[in-house]
């Protein structure tokens, strides 16, 4: 069995639904006989970018406060690194926030 692994990424409203779509077309958000599985809550990312940075959004030494989304979805060992290519490849920001944790498999079935 491979490892299962729950993604997470920060992404500006404006481009929510275009990053989303290339990581499920990537493989992302599957959960047995389902395909475009997430989560997303609605809040506000913060950044300054240093000398030397590109950013999407604002300017150089200044804060930037941006409505985001918090994304979730699962994703299958096999489908990470295409996933994850097509995240960055996607998302308008220089460095896109990334979390990935690998889960523990669920225990068999329940007693009723």
């Amino acid at each position: 069995m491979s490892t299962v692994y729950k993604l997470c990424f920060y992404v500006p409203a404006s481009h929510l639904e275009e990053v989303k779509q290339a990581v499920f077309a990537a493989g992302a958000g599957r959960i047995g006989n389902y395909d475009c599985c997430a989560f997303q809550v609605a809040g506000e990312g913060q950044f300054r970018p240093l000398d030397g940075s590109r950013p999407f959004i604002g300017q150089q030494g200044e804060i930037e406060r941006v409505p985001e989304y918090r994304v979730e979805m699962i994703c299958e060992e096999n489908a990470l690194r295409p996933a994850l290519a097509a995240l960055r490849l996607a998302h308008p920001y220089e460095e896109p926030a990334i979390d990935l944790w690998p889960l523990a498999p669920l225990p068999g079935p329940l007693p009723e």
